[in-house]
């Protein structure tokens, strides 16, 4: 468990020589290039915006193509395990070579940009058509134009009246209305066009001297004349299914015209991360300080790097570098390092907070309990055997998997492998799925398989007070190993003082307090302890537990000058021994999830099982057995890791560890599809 030695890097260089100076610590991907650095009044940084934008919109334009591509025409080798592959790595020669490429991949993707702005115009223009035959529709029979006006002697409207009743009483109502404007009505004609609950669909006409009484009185009535059409609606709704027809041949014609450029997915794929590396370096190249003829850069390196680099650099540019010890002040990044067994956990640090100066990397520490939790609140060997071989498998067939990905697969093999061990030891095998499937098909009730169908060690849904003391025990030594690091940090920085009043006095009042409960008999009672701890050790306990209080009192307020103030915060200190009781009740999850699991995959084995020995029967058993156990496993794989999380972040790192570092990011590639690497 180390954090890794960094080291200082300066480089002044020629601007002539600065492009491929960059381009080569990029593809090195070692340095984290810093900002400034340098004070100098002839020094200046680049405005380059306008040339990343251009470079940003070249590689979204290549990606844009690539999705659409994608989406019509899938990669054939494209699955799950393809999916956790990192970038294909190249060499800088063939990275060189591609480079002709570009141009005519560009233009592939300009074609492809095209085509689908067609599909995506072509298919908002038919639901348009398609509404424009539906309000045709009532209109079908209508064998003249919907704005057809009438003849030089007579006048005609054309429209509709919502929610109207029968068409008698409709002209009714007209002729009503007409005969109170003059004493005899004029004539009209009406004709039913169409009928529906929602509308009626009309045709009128009368005497072009009494259009205007006519129209005056039918919109007394609601009607509504149809919307302008010169067509005659039949002709206008066909018309409108042609130009469907015509348009979606179009897009299948586009779509075509799109797979047609499957052959060429791989350049543009190259051409996207190209781009997207030259905008990368203009960020970059616009924070350097540099004169009219030199470019200069500061940053940081891990030290196994530094002088390769500083070689290379030297001996094909003319440019010198300068490698040095960072400051005690400086504010360093960080970079973790351990053995592949705790690397996972370098992804669970990092989610909390990198270690600050001073600190160490816990995550070899944190392993060693992470894969214990996660087991613990699994615990069913059936469902970590399906880990084990899932997340091995991923590991042995994807050579190149991405980092963090492969960090988080091989988190979830060996909590797999915890996953086994606990619950072959709690007997769990699927929950009791071995014992269900002996006694219902096969008649053997008693079947007895240590760790199948009967425990190693023993059954926590039988004995849930023994896992709880379980559960307490793993906690007081989780945070008393969390209250040791602070202790072993305080004598590395010579801090004896909070040796002593931070870790010696809380450990022995935590310490003591927690031998002398297990001397008192309610709790013996309580929890059914298998040992027995008399008189001498509660005293002894009772002894050691107060002077850690007194000594808590008494140095917890020890920063005031202040005699009583001091002895104020001293007591409030002392008080949060209920932290620690609220923190040792917290790994009562392990407890309650470990029996989740267990009861939920127990209580599916039994809804399968329960019609019988019967060829439906076992149908109904595998089709619950199946779907049963895959969603109790998604839902508690989840709550074991977040719990588990939880464990670490508040209870355990909450003792001794801080955080505030500073993340490593070096300058690299950031890449989809390809790595051009660099000897590092």
């Amino acid at each position: 468990m180390s954090k890794v030695p960094m080291k200082h890097i300066f480089i002044a260089g020629l601007k002539t020589d600065r492009k491929h100076v960059l381009e080569m610590l990029q593809r090195a991907g070692v340095v984290q290039i810093e900002s400034g650095g340098i004070e100098h009044e002839g020094l200046m940084t680049m405005n380059v915006m306008g040339d990343k934008a251009l470079f940003d919109r070249s590689s979204n334009q290549a990606g844009q193509a690539l999705e659409i591509l994608n989406k019509l025409a899938p990669d054939q080798e494209a699955g799950l395990l393809k999916s956790l592959e990192g970038a294909e790595v190249i060499s800088v020669d063939e990275y060189t070579r591609r480079l002709d490429i570009i141009s005519d991949a560009m233009k592939t993707a300009d074609r492809i940009l095209a085509l689908d702005k067609r599909i995506t115009e072509a298919k908002a223009q038919i639901p348009r058509l398609q509404n424009r035959i539906e309000s045709l529709k009532p209109w079908m029979t209508l064998d003249v134009p919907l704005n057809y006006e009438g003849t030089e002697k007579t006048a005609a409207f054309i429209g509709s009246i919502k929610n109207a009743g029968a068409p008698e009483e409709i002209l009714k109502s007209l002729l009503d209305d007409l005969e109170e404007t003059r004493d005899e009505a004029p004539a009209v004609s009406m004709s039913v066009v169409s009928a529906a609950k929602e509308q009626t669909c009309l045709f009128f006409v009368c005497l072009r001297e009494d259009a205007y009484l006519v129209e005056n009185a039918l919109k007394k009535i609601g009607f509504a004349r149809a919307g302008l059409s010169g067509t005659i609606p039949s002709a206008e709704a066909e018309k409108a299914a042609g130009e469907i027809k015509a348009l979606e041949a179009e897009i299948v014609s586009a779509e075509e015209g799109i797979r047609g450029f499957a052959s060429e997915r791989k350049d543009l794929e190259f051409t996207a991360d190209y781009y997207q590396m030259r905008a990368d370096k203009y960020d970059v190249l616009s924070k350097l300080p540099q004169s009219d003829r030199a470019f200069f850069i500061n940053g940081y390196l891990p030290a196994a790097y530094a002088e390769g680099l500083k070689k290379k650099i030297e001996q094909k540019f003319d440019a010198e570098v300068e490698i040095t010890e960072p400051a005690e002040d400086e504010n360093v990044p960080v970079v973790l390092r351990n053995n592949p067994f705790s690397d996972p956990m370098e992804t669970v640090v990092e989610s909390y907070s990198l270690p600050g100066s001073g600190e160490i990397d816990p995550s070899f520490i944190l392993s060693l309990f992470y894969y214990l939790f996660f087991g613990l609140m699994l615990s069913d060997a059936g469902y970590g055997l399906l880990m084990v071989l899932g997340c091995g498998l991923a590991l042995l067939k994807v050579k190149n998997m991405k980092p963090g990905m492969k960090k988080l697969v091989k988190l979830f093999f060996f909590s797999g492998i915890s996953t086994v061990f606990w619950g072959l030891m709690f007997g769990s095998f699927f929950g009791d799925a071995v014992k269900v499937i002996a006694a219902t098909w096969f008649n053997v009730p008693d079947l007895r398989i240590p760790g199948l169908t009967v425990p190693i060690w023993f059954e926590p849904v039988s004995e849930p007070m023994r896992m709880l003391v379980f559960a307490f025990g793993l906690g007081v030594v989780h945070l008393f190993t969390g209250l040791g690091i602070k202790g072993y940090l305080c004598l590395k920085a010579k801090d004896f003082e909070g040796f002593l009043c931070d870790v010696v006095f809380w450990a022995m009042f935590v310490g003591g307090g927690i031998v002398y409960l297990l001397t008192m008999d309610m709790v013996k009672g309580m929890f059914n302890l298998p040992f027995e701890l008399g008189p001498a050790a509660a005293n002894a306990a009772a002894i050691v537990a107060g002077i850690g209080a007194v000594g808590v009192v008494l140095t917890g307020g020890r920063e005031s000058k202040n005699p009583v103030k001091r002895l104020l915060k001293g007591a409030y200190a002392a008080y949060g021994v209920t932290g620690w009781l609220s923190d040792i009740l917290s790994y009562s999850r392990l407890l309650a999830l470990g029996l989740a699991t267990g009861i939920i995959a127990q209580v599916f084995n039994k809804m399968g099982s329960m019609f019988g020995a019967t060829i439906p029967g076992l149908l109904i058993f595998i089709l619950v057995f199946l779907i049963g156990h895959v969603l109790n496993l998604g839902i508690n794989v989840l709550g074991a890791y977040v719990h588990t999380n939880r464990l670490q972040f508040v209870e355990f790192f909450g003792k001794f560890y801080e955080g505030g570092g500073k993340e490593y990011a070096p300058f690299t590639e950031n890449t989809k599809y390809y790595s051009v690497k660099e000897e590092k």
